[in-house]
């Protein structure tokens, strides 16, 4: 007995048709290889012009140049580097100015944003109309702008070193910027250290412990004593057996400039209050919005248990909101990471005024260093939504959604 070869379904074959082809079917196909073709093409002239050019002008590609000394000084360095180092170095000294003001900014837009939001959504009629008023101000005011204000209209119109604002004889501000005491570490920083960190992670424990307590059953357990013995008490500790963690350098005026301690450039200052006063403007309706999402009815109910607006706000509405908040919280971060490249218009030593600036202007690797600075920028923007996932993953599944 014979048997017929099974045919496939007409449904997968139609399937199959619009997988490769689209609803067209194979006639979308062919056009979608055409396209693929075309853009394979294009490809290859960009490439093909790019390196003839480079031919002509007689500069050899590839990212040997990144072993040649840069001869050049930055203002702001937080590793150790000087102008007979290589253009590594200076590619890792403007990365890391980026992370600095990029973690900052995030952290200060972030705090200033949930304030206007919880303003603005304030009873008190003052509150909520100052809440607005910034918002609507900040929002639709260009950052370049408001980085230039902040630069040229507020820093640099403070006195010079001599006549500069002190604060305790310890800080001075002036219109070179602001000087702090310079810590020194001592032989009992890395104990102090240990300590402040087992003393943090016990801190969260015991703040996780009384959260599941409370949301499992309802059981307030007050931890605040606990939590301050550990962080103020092993610390104090380690000081006492191993000695001081650190000396602080006092900065003194010297001529006309000061002498010792820590100096935080203006540019540095500017850049992340434009940064994180621009991005909370954005942040605030957002949060506002994600509040906003959660049914009134919460609210009543926290007021029925006899919880204030404040306790009701944090423990009830606002974990509801972060699921509503922090997608496009996200892309807030997002943006203010690359909005940090600005930063060239005042002369802050990041990534595209060290690397894609002067380094670019030095060697005329335009193609190299404009790749190796975009892979930058897309790396940080895929670890930070990475992380940003996480934690909507971690609220999601706290919430039972």
């Amino acid at each position: 007995m014979t048997t017929e070869p099974r045919k496939p379904p007409p449904q997968f074959i139609s399937r199959l048709k619009r997988a490769l082809g689209g609803q067209s079917g194979w006639t979308g196909l062919a056009v979608q290889i055409v396209f693929a073709a075309v853009l394979a093409w294009v490809a290859y002239e960009i490439v093909a012009n790019a390196r003839a050019n480079l031919e002509t002008q007689r500069i050899a590609s590839g990212f040997g140049f990144l072993k040649n000394n840069a001869g050049f000084d930055v203002s702001l360095n937080l590793i150790p580097y000087s102008g007979s180092d290589t253009y590594t170095r200076v590619f890792f000294v403007g990365l890391f100015n980026t992370l600095l003001v990029a973690g900052i900014g995030i952290v200060f837009a972030t705090i200033i944003g949930f304030i206007v939001a919880l303003c603005r959504l304030s009873p008190n009629w003052l509150l909520a109309r100052l809440g607005e008023i910034y918002v609507e101000i900040v929002r639709n005011l260009p950052l370049l702008f408001q980085l230039l204000f902040w630069y040229l209209a507020v820093l640099a119109a403070l006195p010079g070193p001599r006549q500069s604002i002190s604060l305790f004889n310890a800080l001075f501000l002036s219109n070179r910027g602001l000087v702090i005491p310079r810590p020194i570490g001592e032989a009992g920083l890395d104990p102090f250290l240990i300590a402040l960190a087992i003393a943090i992670a016990g801190a969260l424990a015991l703040r996780g412990y009384a959260r599941r307590a409370l949301f499992q059953r309802g059981q307030a357990i007050r931890i605040w004593p606990y939590v301050l013995g550990l962080l103020a008490g092993l610390p104090l500790v380690t000081t006492l057996v191993f000695g001081l963690p650190m000396t602080f350098e006092l900065p003194q005026l010297k001529g006309f400039n000061f002498a010792g301690g820590a100096r935080v450039i203006p540019e540095l200052v500017a850049l992340v209050v434009a940064l994180s006063t621009y991005t909370a403007a954005f942040i605030a309706e957002i949060v506002r919005a994600g509040i906003l999402s959660v049914h009134k009815g919460q609210m009543e109910a926290g007021s029925s248990l006899g919880l204030s607006r404040g306790t009701t706000l944090r423990l009830i509405v606002v974990p509801q909101a972060m699921r509503v908040i922090v997608p496009p919280l996200t892309n807030q971060y997002l943006n203010l990471t690359k909005n940090s490249s600005l930063a060239v218009a005042i002369g802050y030593p990041d990534l595209v005024s060290v690397f894609a600036g002067t380094t670019l202007s030095q060697t005329g690797q335009a193609i190299e260093i404009i790749a190796i600075t975009m892979g930058v920028y897309l790396l940080i923007s895929l670890v930070t939504s990475a992380i940003m996932s996480v934690y909507g993953w971690r609220i999601n599944r706290s919430l039972g959604a």
